[in-house]
Formats: structure tokens, sequence, C-alpha cells
């Protein structure tokens, strides 16, 4: 089975600071994904700079296919240790997954270890040590398997709490317990990812008193949605577009209630609709033998889009991504495409719709195809395989 590297990011500034000392830099290869966390030397923008230009560095040379020693040599010549507190300008994680050979590569330079879940625990990967540049590294190559989940944590992790609610912080083995319980019953990586970032906020009580990174990366089996909204400009070709739709693996998603009149006029399926408003701001949904979503079209794709937005939001907290888990037609859309989607194919049909072109409309529901392109850069922005096809 295919399999899909699903990455998904929270971090928490020091408090007072506007930009965060920590950088997570994501870049995906034909046939490997790279992910690269840096912490730069104290805080603020000094340390942003730093962290900014080793992710930076880290990613775009593995991405060109350079060993580890050329990175850490270029690091070590471009971010040399601070004379001072002699200490490095910025430490950094390395984790590259190659999917063909189901393989990762970690690379770990003072830092907190990486945490890896696999079949209910969490654990440490066993690591040797390596000298490079006088830099001393943990490094490792290790076996993946589906459903295996990594956790990334900067410093501000473990550190929650010192000197607070906890005297010594929030401990490696700490967070580990705390993540084989929430795994238990939530393996969503928006949902696991924002719990953990909260409890570290909350153990700050809401000042951190360090840049905290939290990188969850899931290796996930592969599944494919389907959207079609939209009447094509030309009715003849229904038949084709409807045949592309059932043609398509994995869930099907109708949004518009004409596109619903079509689906069901060509596959001769009943369409049935409901009158129950799960939430008053979002039209009811509709059901379609065969369809796993009908919903109404330009008004809740805008809901959806918005939703996934806040969702991504640096600041949005588990309570705000637990939206998600209405079942009003937005939200299941969103739900969907942001924590179970890997690859989304969307038809899209350009025939003019009388009932958008109302002045009264707000500008940002008149214009569909710019909310589905806008729905589209957003998961193409968490790695995400997106196509649209126009009809």
């Amino acid at each position: 089975m295919s399999l899909y590297v699903e990455t998904f990011v929270r971090c928490l500034n020091k408090y007072g600071e506007e930009l965060c000392g920590d950088c997570v830099e994501i870049a995906r290869t034909a046939d490997s994904v790279i992910v690269v966390l840096a912490d730069g030397l104290g805080s603020g923008v000094k340390a942003n700079i730093l962290a900014t230009l080793t992710t930076k560095i880290a990613s775009s040379m593995l991405k060109q296919g350079a060993e580890v020693d050329e990175v850490v040599s270029t690091l070590a010549a471009t971010l040399p240790v601070c004379q001072v507190r002699q200490l490095a300008y910025s430490t950094f994680l390395i984790l590259q997954i190659f999917l063909q050979q189901r393989e990762a590569y970690l690379v770990e330079f003072d830092c907190p270890e990486t945490m890896l879940w696999r079949q209910g625990r969490i654990s440490a990967v066993p690591k040797s040590v390596r000298v490079i540049e006088g830099r001393k590294l943990q490094e490792a190559r290790f076996p993946v398997q589906e459903n295996d989940t990594l956790f990334l944590i900067s410093d501000g992790v473990i550190n929650a709490g010192v000197g607070g609610i906890l005297n010594l912080g929030w401990q490696w083995h700490n967070v580990a317990h705390y993540l084989e319980k929430v795994m238990q019953h939530e393996t969503d990586m928006p949902k696991v990812v924002s719990l953990l970032s909260d409890v570290c906020d909350n153990l700050y009580m809401r000042k951190p008193g360090d840049d905290t990174t939290v990188v969850g990366v899931k290796i996930r089996p592969v599944q494919h949605v389907t959207l079609f909204t939209g009447p094509p400009a030309d009715p003849a070709r229904d038949e084709e577009v409807v045949a592309r739709l059932l043609a398509g693996p994995g869930l099907k998603i109708v949004c518009g209630g004409t596109t619903a009149q079509i689906v069901s006029r060509e596959t001769q399926r009943p369409l049935l609709t409901s009158l129950t408003y799960a939430n008053a701001a979002v039209p009811p949904t509709a059901t379609i033998p065969g369809i796993d979503l009908v919903t109404e079209g330009v008004l809740t794709l805008s809901k959806a889009l918005e939703l996934i937005r806040f969702a991504k939001a640096k600041d949005a907290s588990y309570r705000d991504i637990a939206e998600l888990n209405r079942q009003d037609g937005a939200s299941r859309l969103a739900r969907i495409l942001l924590c179970e989607c890997t690859h989304l194919q969307v038809l899209v049909g350009q025939a003019i719709n009388p009932a958008h072109q109302n002045p009264g409309l707000p500008l940002s529901l008149a214009l569909k195809l710019k909310v589905v392109d806008d729905i589209c850069q957003e998961l193409k922005e968490l790695g995400k395989e997106v196509s649209i096809a126009y009809y």
C-alpha cells in the first residue's frame, strides 16, 4: 500500500516576543520528505534569523541530494559558536523519510530526543554518536511502517513549567507518557499536536518562558478524495464529469444543489435532502447513495475554507480544532480535507450561477472559483497532493 507522510506544526512564542526563535522547514521531493527543526540561540528576532538560516540551508541542501556531513560543515561555517557563551548559535534536528525504502534518517544536534509512537507506546529512537566539524551528532537509520508517528520537539516543551508549576519542568518521560494516553483515543495530527502545545502553554501559565515547538510526523496510508462542485459550462459534459467522479478512488464529495441534481440524474440515484440545520449558519446536507458527502455549494465551501484557515492558524488551540467535530456540512467537509485526505482531485464546473451575481452577496461568496482555489492552496501548504480539472 502506498504511504504518505502527514505533518503538522504548532509553535508558541516566548512571552513578550513577536517572533518565534524556533523554525520548521518541510520539503518534499519525489521520493522523500525532509523535516528540519531549528532552535536559535536566545529568543526574538536574532533567534528567529538564526533558526531560519539553519532550516533553509539544511532543507535546501538535503533536497538537492547533499550528505549530512556537507550540511553540518556548511552550518558550522555559517553559524559559528558564540564566543561569549560557548554555545552553538542554533541547535537542529533533521528527519528525512524515504517512502519507497520505508526508511527514516534522523540527526539530532543538542536538542530533545525525537519520540516514536508505534503500537501504542512512545519510545526514543536508538542512535549512534558521530562527530562532524567538532559537533557531536546523534544519528540513526531505522525502518518505518504504517501508522508510525514521530514527534519532534524543541526544548521549550521539556522546560514547560520550570520554576513555576513544575520545579524541573516537564521532563521527556512525562511528555512521552502524556502522548501515549492521548494517542489511545485521538490520532488526527492537528488535534494531537494542538493538545500537546496547549498543555505546554498551560504549564507556562499562558506566558511561555521559551519558544516552544511541536512537529507531528505521521506515516499513513494514502487517502484519495474526489470533490465535484458546480455544473459544467457545457451541459453535454455532465455525463463525463459524473463518470470521472464515480471512477475516482477513495471518498466522493459533491458540493452544490445543482451539482447534486446532475449527479442524481446521471447516476439515476435518489437525492434526499435534509431540513435539519446542525448549524444555523450552514445549509443542511443531503444524501446520494454511493456519495460520501453532499452539501450546498458556495456558502458551505466558504465556511469550510474559514474553518481550515482557523485550524491552521498558529495560535489555534485544540478547542478551536475540535469545532471540526460538528455535524454541519462545512465542518464535515473541512474535517475530511484537513484530517483524512492526502490526495485531493477537484472537478470544477464553470457554468455561471445567476444566484451568485447578486450584488448584495459578499465578494468572497460571488467568486466560487476563488474559494475553491483558496481551499486547494491551503491544503497544498499542508503538503497534500491537489489537482484541479475545469469543465
